[in-house]
């Protein structure tokens, strides 16, 4: 209700306060014109840079993360390679070994 009965002073001053305010914004335009094309080239010179170190980075993430799912399985794979060596030093070579063993 306070907001309603004080909308008419409100619209007041801002109507009075932005028509002394407009001669300093144009005044001033041109500096953030500036500021912008400033702001502007020194992105484009800091993007190649910026895409480098997020590619290195994503490129290390993925390699900790490949690491983490395979190191706990070396374990498990040392012992399927010794059971399939253990299987392959105690199969017989050919068929004949066989008939000479029976």
């Amino acid at each position: 209700m306070f907001h309603l009965l004080t909308l008419p002073f409100r619209f007041v001053v801002g109507l009075l306060l932005g028509i002394l305010i407009l001669p300093f914004a144009l005044v001033l335009l041109p500096f953030l014109l500036l500021r912008f094309v400033f702001k502007a080239l020194v992105g484009l010179i800091v993007l190649p840079f910026a895409l480098v170190a997020a590619a290195v980075g994503i490129f290390f993430a993925a390699l900790g993360l490949v690491l983490a799912i395979i190191i706990p399985l070396v374990p498990l794979a040392l012992i399927g390679l010794g059971v399939w060596a253990l299987v392959h030093i105690l199969k017989p070579s050919s068929q004949a070994a066989i008939a000479i063993r029976d």
